[in-house]
């Protein structure tokens, strides 16, 4: 299977169950940390296909949904939530094929797939911030908060205490400090 981008999906072949706006009020929903969860290769990490391997088992729990936190490519700075590739899989997790196929056989079971999908922050590795560094008064240009200074927002709480000293970076490229959490 080769898988290039998202394909736009009409769910007019979905069945009318699966179109109950209130379905969430009454399923049973399991987080699933895919690098902890089951790994399928030995190398120590749990993947896509590990997970595909026990959807039987969770089906039997009675698992109505499926709620996967941020498995795209990423840095891992910030638990993948760092996006650099919003259309790619960490490739420790497999490929864009593999959660295809884990989604269709979620889905043969009666078993719904959500993501957290955050679009509000990426890595800056991702091509928007590239961009957004590389040409201030491009189309990418305030995508990210950028000031001459780090003085705005001091009583902002640092989130990785352990690993930043700052919510704010300096730029080289850009010659500025971007705002990150």
């Amino acid at each position: 299977m080769i898988v290039n981008e998202p394909v736009p999906d009409t769910f007019e072949d979905t069945p009318a169950r699966d179109r109950d706006p209130d379905w969430f009020k009454r399923a049973v929903f399991y987080e699933v940390l895919v690098r902890s969860f089951q790994d399928s290769n030995g190398d120590g990490v749990g993947d896509l296909k590990g997970l595909t391997a026990k959807l039987d088992y969770l089906q039997w729990l009675g698992i109505d949904c499926l709620w996967l936190p941020p498995f795209f490519k990423s840095p891992l700075r910030d638990g993948g939530y760092d996006v650099s590739d919003y259309t790619a899989v960490l490739p420790e997790f497999g490929d864009l094929a593999d959660f295809v196929e884990f989604v269709d056989a979620a889905h043969q079971r009666g078993m719904r797939v959500i993501i957290d999908f955050v679009m509000n922050h990426t890595s800056d590795q991702h091509p928007w911030f590239q961009e957004s560094r590389a040409n201030p008064d491009g189309p990418y240009g305030d995508y990210y908060v950028w000031a001459d200074d780090d003085k705005q927002y001091e009583d902002a709480r640092i989130i990785f205490v352990d690993t930043e000293a700052s919510n704010w970076t300096f730029d080289p490229v850009r010659k500025q400090y971007f705002w990150h959490r």
